[in-house]
């Protein structure tokens, strides 16, 4: 089991990222929440890691902290859900708001996710309710952080095409996609910036 990666920050295009570690560069899928806190590529870079191995393939996924990466964990037991579908669920809302509609028995604000039909969002409140009592009790290790030289997270770009394609690898539709990002776009906003405002709107 691979449990945590620390290396230098190679690639970063949501939600795939790659690390190099002594020269070899280790392929790893990440939710949104994590790419907000990534370094400038070229930097180094700490990630709590869940590796999963397929008869087809050998997985690797990334998160900031320890409390994300219990949450996926958490997530790809319920029934229904696989690794994909916990990323979009992680990408397309905070933690602790997700963990507040579990308690709250919220199923409604669950479904606006894509991929969480109606069945599957009554499944996560009553499988994860228990899991989640505790939640809020663990400490969150923040191990990323922005270069102290001030540099920006991502180069500001235009960057809707990318935002756009990021959507679509979580499981939005392309015209979902498309339309989020441009209502939400303005002049000078970074590429995760406008990830993360294009989410916002659709929930």
């Amino acid at each position: 089991m691979i449990g945590r990666l620390r290396g230098v920050l190679l690639e970063k295009s949501p939600p795939q990222l790659v690390v190099d570690i002594n020269g070899i560069g280790y392929e790893v899928e990440a939710p949104m929440s994590t790419f907000y806190h990534l370094p400038a590529v070229g930097q180094s870079v700490d990630l709590f890691t869940h590796f999963i191995v397929r008869e087809d393939a050998q997985l690797l996924y990334g998160f900031i902290d320890r409390n994300e990466r219990r949450l996926f964990r958490d997530l790809i037991k319920v029934n229904g859900v696989g690794p994909k579908l916990a990323l979009t669920i992680l990408s397309g809302i905070e933690a602790s708001q997700f963990v507040q509609y579990v308690h709250n028995g919220d199923s409604d604000a669950l479904v606006k996710l894509p991929g969480v039909g109606k069945k599957t969002a009554e499944r996560l409140v009553i499988e994860m309710k228990d899991r989640l009592k505790d939640w809020g009790t663990l400490p969150e290790t923040f191990t990323l952080t922005a270069p102290e030289s001030g540099l920006p997270i991502t180069a500001i770009t235009d960057g809707r095409e990318d935002a756009e394609q990021a959507l679509i690898a979580l499981g939005y539709k392309p015209a979902q996609a498309s339309k989020a990002v441009n209502s939400a776009y303005h002049d000078g906003i970074s590429t995760e910036e406008l990830i993360r405002s294009a989410l916002k709107g659709m929930m």
